[in-house]
Formats: C-alpha cells, structure tokens, sequence
C-alpha cells in the first residue's frame, strides 16, 4: 500500500513544521544554525518558505564573509594566495569614494563603478585576488556581450582594468600583468542617428507647438551654447555677468568653468544668446532659472527649474510630433543638439573644443562625426 500523502512535506534546510494538537493546526519554525535557537514563522506556509530562503543566503554569506576574514588574517596563507577579490574591491571602493570627496569623480561615475565592483564580488568575491585570471574575466563580459550590453560591458571592462590597476600598485597582485586589461574590449557601434541642419526647421517647428516654454528655449539654448541637459537646467539670470553667461560645467564637479559671451550666434537659431535669454524670461512666471516650469506640477511649483528627465521626455514628444523619419538606427536624443552645434560652429572656425568643455580633441572628435548622416561636398583646391 502506498504512504498516504505528506501535504506538509519541508524540503527547505533550516525550516521545520510543528502540528498543534489543541487545534490540529500546522506552524513553522526556522532553525538559526549559528545558535541552534528556534524561531517562529507562523501558519502560512509560503511566507515561511520564502523568509527561512532569504535567512538561509543571508546566514550563508555572513559565515563565508567570517570565514574568508579569518583567511585574511592568516599570513602564510595571504602571501601564497593573496587577501580575497571582495576584501580588494571594498577597499579599492574607498579609494574612490575618497577622490570622490576631492572632486577628482562625479557622483555618476562612482555610481556605475560600485555596480561594476559588485558584480565581481557577486562573482568572483571569494578567489584570492592573486588567482583571477583572465579566462575567468572575459567569461564575465562575453555573457554582457551576448546580451547585446554592449555599452555596459565596456564599462564593466573599463572599472575593472582600473581596479586591477591599483592592485598592482598596492603590491596586491605580482607579475606586472593587469587580468583585465588583457581580456578584449567589445566593438561599440553606435545605431544612433544624428540631427543635421535639413531636420532643424522641422523640430522648431514642433517646438513652437508645445504648451510649454522649455520645449522652445531648451533646444535654442543646446544649439547655441552645446550644453549638456543637466548643465541647462542649472543656469540661472545671477550666471549672468559683464555681458557673459558664466557656466560651471556639472559633469566636471566645477573644474571646468566657461563663459559665453551674449553675442553669441549659431546661424540655425538666429537668435543672439542674449536674445534666447529675454525670451526665457518672458514666460509671464518670476523664476530664478532659464528653464522653469509655467505650470503648477505637483509636488513641484511655477518658477521650480525643469529637470534632465523633462527635458528629454519633452523632446521626445516634439521630435515624434515633427514628421522626421530614420530609416536606420534608432532616433536622435536630445544629446544629439550637442553634435550639431559643434558641427555647426566648427564650420564658423570656432574652437569646438574649448567651446564643448573638453579635455582632449579626441572627444571633441567623436561629436564631429556625422556617423553618415551627411554628405561631404568635394570642391575645388583653388575654392575659397
């Protein structure tokens, strides 16, 4: 005769039931193996399950942490094997925590850094710092590559050289050879589309259409000045100064100071940088920012500066209102206005460089190419 059927059957380590028999109830305890102490659940049998699962990984990682710092201290043991990747990371962490103090990293970059430094204790945390191979890295990032993260795997690859860089520097790793640097960095294409001069008219157009200031202003502003979202949302009528608009540029943390003068002109607007101002502040709302809200926007109030995030969405909307079309690759973002206006300038012989704020013709370089969205018109050598 087969048993009859086990409807309280445990398979879950740690997690026991218990049969009250003043009411023929069943009750869950979860077992702490650090202590042997029971602890009581409750009734419902899948909240019991899913808290004794989280106990059992939480109490699981907290013994391998006691154990590994254990090894830590072990001498003989470290010098053979060296102190454990998550021991590295968390202290190559402060490191960066602490340029981040002295202005040397943006908030951002030490935010994706501590993704890409917890994936590799997540992973790997455990080895010996001197036992990360190579093989074991670009397993690592060929799993992001196949998944088409293409840009997440050159971050993940660009923190970890760096990471592995200073383990060399502390004497943490021997033999001069940086693991992660050795593995190969995956081949950006970038699908998407630039804004050319022929899609400006159309996007004004659309701009001028929206119910809300910014729409307008913000791409005037982006086209004559190539500032990031973020940097236009910060400025402000006090920036103006002795006929200049005076820009601290956000993504440096203020290192790199930049002053447009108001004369300034790109050609596509039309509209001096003065002009483009005055008409930011007729918007009929006393505001101390160039962007600002028109509208009450809960929790937000008239005259509160508009945020990157509206910024995008509002071009979005525009752009899709405007009628332009891309056969290939995907839409232009707002970023896209920083391109044009370099290009747009450069053609006026002005400094692209020193106008975008950056620190090596490179990058400069990189928002000068079209990506193929324009033609190139041969002329004459004799042509002026």
């Amino acid at each position: 005769m087969a048993a009859r059927p086990r409807t309280h059957k445990i398979d879950i380590p740690n997690l026991y039931q218990r049969l009250d028999k003043r009411d023929g109830r069943v009750y869950f305890q979860y077992r702490d193996p650090r202590t042997g102490r029971f602890h009581s659940l409750g009734s419902d049998k899948k909240r019991a399950q899913t808290i004794a699962c989280e106990l059992n990984e939480r109490i699981s990682q907290q013994l391998l942490d006691h154990y590994q710092r254990l090894l830590d201290q072990n001498v003989p043991k470290v010098a053979k094997r060296g102190i454990s990747t998550k021991t590295w990371c968390q202290r190559y962490m402060k490191l960066q925590d602490e340029r981040a103090k002295n202005g040397e990293l943006a908030d951002n970059t030490i935010k994706q850094r501590r993704y890409c430094v917890n994936l590799l204790i997540e992973r790997l945390g455990q080895t010996g710092i001197k036992d990360i191979d190579t093989k074991s890295l670009a397993k690592i990032i060929d799993e992001y590559k196949a998944q088409n993260k293409l840009h997440m795997a050159v971050r993940i690859r660009s923190t970890w050289i760096d990471l592995f860089k200073e383990a060399l520097h502390a004497g943490e790793i021997e033999g001069g050879v940086n693991p992660a640097a050795a593995t190969r960095g995956p081949r950006l294409k970038v699908s998407r589309n630039r804004l050319t001069k022929d899609d400006w008219p159309a996007l004004v157009a659309s701009a001028k259409k929206q119910i809300f200031p910014y729409a307008i202003n913000s791409l005037y502003l982006a086209l004559t000045t190539g500032l990031r979202r973020q940097d236009l949302c910060n400025l402000k009528f006090s920036d103006i100064k002795n006929g200049h608009l005076l820009v601290s540029i956000s993504k440096s943390r203020g290192q790199t100071k930049l002053a447009f003068p108001l004369t300034l002109t790109n050609p596509l607007v039309g509209m001096s940088l003065g002009e483009i101002i005055e008409q930011c502040r007729n918007t009929g709302v006393l505001s101390r920012y160039l962007l600002h809200l028109t509208t009450k926007h809960a929790p937000t109030r008239k005259g509160k500066p508009v945020s990157a995030i509206s910024i995008s969405k509002s071009f979005l909307k525009l752009r899709d209102e405007s009628g332009l079309t891309w056969e290939q690759g995907s839409a232009p973002s707002f970023h896209e206005l920083r391109s044009l206006a370099e290009r747009t300038y450069s053609e006026l012989g002005y400094d692209t460089q020193v106008l975008l704020g950056h620190k090596t013709r490179k990058m400069t370089d990189k928002y000068h190419d079209t990506r193929g969205s324009e033609y190139t018109f041969i002329t004459h050598p004799n042509h002026k």
